[in-house]
């Protein structure tokens, strides 16, 4: 830099004695900075007035100039009312002029000073100024004052390490409390508006309190700063000791051969992210997790969940899919073997396959098998993945409560993980598998959340192409997932996810089916598995039929194979015993003697020996089943009594049926006052178990009409319908099922609403050719088919005439 223009070198500093000026002086307006009596300021000069005021000063009669801030620092020309009107008159110790044509000043505060009027604008401003006398100087509380300033700054030197060590010092040295108060203010860090109100205050008092508030401020927040430097001091030295720990760890394991390094860990997964072909959305959120991951320690709890995530994202497939095999011939093959029957699953299956033939991007259907228990539902899946080549993954539902099972948890939570859906795509590592969605009626809900609901978006198509699972936070793609549900029933199902499925209904097995399943499946399975071999054990057909008649009442194939088991089990004993005769089990005879004595027999006739007694035929979420209802009179007051844990539905039905005998008694032969001293009992045996429904109506009123007259109802006869008091019979529900069980109860001739003729489409032809099925409208066509005589009616002299009042 060089010196002021026109000078030969710097400028020497005056004499410390004060230095005398008039009442007008040149005025240098500053910025961003106020100027305090008995400071000693650098100034940077720059604008044209300025420079010019400051060519000027060896013109004037001694170097002092007025110095007042700018309101605005914006304003490069400030005007006198642009200024604060108090400012501190200042003397120029030296000048020193750069090569750019500016100048730096070094300037010492003299005295306040007020602007009066402005006498000149140009080449620079020059104003009337009046000194400012300082006052409050001389008395105890000043003194005081000062102290505690003094006290309070020496404070803050120590907490501010930048300042010399002398400031203490200079505090000390000075006495006047004004000029305490000055210096201090002077070295404050506060905005230039609150400066300029210190230097406005002539009181020496008053602007000690000021500058105490002030210091004390910067005091606070001094410390605070010193407290979170302390922390993060011995943060930091925790750090970089296990840093520092964890090189020297990594250096060992180096040496040793152990480790390959975190780093090439990291640029391992850089790697795995570029090859993986991630979404676009996937990718960034790999790469900026990535990022994070290098700029953590490998130690941190944060560097694991990270890395964690990272690792889910690059093992989920989200390209990689198995090629469905599309030869028809070849897939009906695989599901004939693995299963018998089931013709309406493979057909649907079967249906898919040759529109996934004609339409490559056609979406995986949603199935949903119902039927009872044993019937093959879950193993259908297993069956359906394997003819179609797909990997396979079966998720249990039953019992599940939490949402988080299905959606996962978000990645807050400790040991947070992905939900079932999730996890399963990882472990079948291909996006096309087949998904068994296994007991979805059994779904429980609570507080935590309700996982049907969160189904619904995982079975609709229209939705699963993106999938948000609370853990991965990225969409995932399921549109190209078999999904295939099972349930025992399909009333638990809510309705929306139930609408999004298609039912599939598997009924239970007929008995000449159940005999294909234990010939071609059950009986060599388990041969295998216990170690015999086809040449010493022949289980033949009458035995089948003697296990499946006497041993089980189902409507699947589970118990029929743990007999099988039980059989072939007491084999083995044999030949471990060193019997090693082949042996024969021909029929119920060699059953026996494994099995003991049969377990059921038909009690049908046994039942409908006596009036009163009825049999009819009832659906439940394991099959059908046939109920005898019986019907009993008794001396009482005309009351009805029912039992056997009957449903408000069944007792309105038992009540319609006695309403309907009470007006046509006369056309039944039954006496019209057969109520008035009687009471009449209506039983459902196997009170343990709850019952409810309509389509007992038509078995209770034959039951009654059978006791009421003494007519007993036929023992090979089972009947199911809903009836109203018009003595019409109306449809019921699970006709097929009902039928398989009377099938399996030995009846010979079934009763049925008319209107549910239709139904009897789905019932296998096997069982239709041994059964007689009579449609009824009228419950005259129910008793005519039912009892074992027709009914009389009374003559009609008999009847009392009814005359009009």
């Amino acid at each position: 830099m060089s010196e002021k223009k026109g000078s030969g070198g710097a400028r020497s500093e005056k004499d410390d004695e004060a230095v005398q000026f008039g009442d007008e002086l040149p005025v240098l307006p500053i910025r961003n900075a106020v100027l305090f009596p008995g400071a000693v300021a650098p100034f940077d000069v720059g604008r044209e007035k300025s420079v010019a005021l400051v060519e000027d000063v060896d013109n004037f009669p001694s170097p002092v100039i007025a110095i007042f801030a700018q309101k605005d620092p914006a304003t490069d020309d400030p005007q006198a009312d642009e200024l604060h009107q108090v400012g501190c008159a200042a003397r120029v110790l030296k000048a020193l002029k750069h090569s750019s044509g500016n100048y730096s000043l070094i300037l010492q505060g003299l005295t306040r000073i007020k602007l009066e009027t402005v006498t000149q604008t140009a080449p620079y401003l020059k104003a009337k100024v009046k000194k400012l006398e300082e006052s409050g100087v001389d008395d105890d509380e000043a003194e005081a004052l000062s102290m505690s300033l003094r006290d309070i700054a020496k404070q803050v030197i120590q907490l501010m390490p930048e300042l010399p060590r002398e400031a203490g010092s200079l505090i000390d040295s000075i006495t006047a409390p004004g000029a305490l108060a000055d210096l201090v203010a002077a070295n404050l860090d506060a905005p230039v508006e609150e400066k300029a109100q210190l230097l406005e205050t002539v009181d020496a008092k008053e602007r000690i309190r000021k500058v105490l508030r002030l210091l004390t401020r910067q005091l606070e927040i001094l410390k605070m700063r010193e407290r979170i430097n302390s922390q993060i001091k011995e943060e930091m030295g925790k750090n970089q000791r296990e840093y520092v720990l964890r090189q020297q760890l990594k250096a060992i394991k180096e040496e040793l051969g152990e480790d390959e390094g975190d780093q090439g860990d990291l640029d391992g997964i850089e790697e795995r992210i570029a090859k993986a072909q991630l979404p676009t959305e996937a990718e960034g959120v790999a790469k900026k997790q990535l990022k994070r991951l290098r700029n953590m320690q490998v130690g941190s709890a944060e560097y694991t969940v990270v890395r964690t995530y990272l690792d889910w994202i690059l093992d989920l497939p989200w390209h990689v899919q198995t090629p469905d095999n599309l030869e028809i011939a070849a897939v009906r093959k695989v599901l004939d073997e693995d299963h018998y029957g089931l013709e309406k699953v493979k057909k649907r299956i079967l249906e898919y396959l040759a529109v996934r033939k004609l339409k490559k991007d056609k979406k995986g259907p949603i199935l949903c098998l119902i039927g009872p228990p044993g019937v093959g539902k879950t193993s259908l899946g297993r069956s359906i993945a394997r003819s179609l080549g797909r990997k396979f993954h079966r998720i249990s539902l039953g019992g599940v409560h939490d949402e988080a099972a299905i959606r996962g948890h978000r990645r807050t939570y400790v040991g947070a993980l992905p939900g079932q859906i999730i996890q399963g795509m990882k472990k079948v590592g291909t996006i096309n598998p087949v998904f068994m969605l296994d007991e979805v009626d059994k779904i429980g809900h609570d507080f935590r959340g309700d996982p049907a609901a969160a189904l619904l978006e995982v079975l609709d198509p229209e939705q699963n192409n993106t999938f948000a699972d609370h853990y991965l936070e990225i969409p995932y793609d399921l549109s190209n997932v078999m999904f295939v549900a099972t349930a025992n029933v399909a009333d638990p199902i809510p309705p929306p996810l139930r609408d999004r499925m298609e039912i599939l209904e598997i009924p239970g097995y007929t008995r000449n089916e159940k005999l294909a399943i234990a010939r071609q499946h059950l009986i060599p399975k388990q041969i295998e598995e216990h170690g015999i071999t086809k040449e010493m054990l022949d289980i033949q057909d009458g035995a089948v039929d003697s296990i499946i008649d006497h041993y089980t009442r189902e409507a699947g194939v589970r118990t029929l194979e743990r007999q099988v088991a039980s059989v072939i089990r007491g084999v083995a004993v044999k030949i471990a015993e060193g019997d090693l005769t082949p042996r024969q089990i021909k029929d119920e005879e060699g059953v026996i003697e494994f099995l003991g004595a049969p377990r059921y027999t038909s009690e049908v006739a046994e039942r409908t020996e006596e009036p009163g007694v009825a049999t009819g035929l009832a659906w439940t979420s394991v099959g059908g089943e046939i109920l005898f209802i019986e019907a009993t009179k008794m001396f009482g007051s005309g009351k009805l009594q029912l039992t056997g844990q009957l449903g408000d539905v069944m007792k309105e039905s038992a009540q319609a049926a006695l309403s309907y005998v009470r007006t046509n008694s006369e056309r039944f032969g039954i006496p019209k006052d057969f109520l008035e001293k009687s009471d009449i009992h209506i039983h459902i045996p196997a009170g343990g178990m709850p019952k409810d429904g309509p389509s007992a109506g038509v078995t209770m009123f034959t039951a009654l009409v059978s006791m009421l007259t003494g007519v007993r109802v036929r023992h090979d006869v089972a009947m199911t319908g809903e009836i109203t008091l018009r003595g019409r019979v109306l449809p019921i529900g699970g006709l097929k099922e009902k039928v398989l069980a009377a099938h399996r109860a030995g009846i010979k001739r079934v009763l049925i609403p008319e209107r549910n003729k239709a139904d009897l489409d789905e019932v296998p032809a096997e069982i239709k050719n041994e059964l007689e099925f009579i449609a009824c409208t009228k419950m005259d066509q129910v008793l005519e088919a039912a009892l074992e005589d027709k009914l009389t009616p009374k003559p009609a002299s008999e009847t009392p005439v009814v005359t009009p009042n």
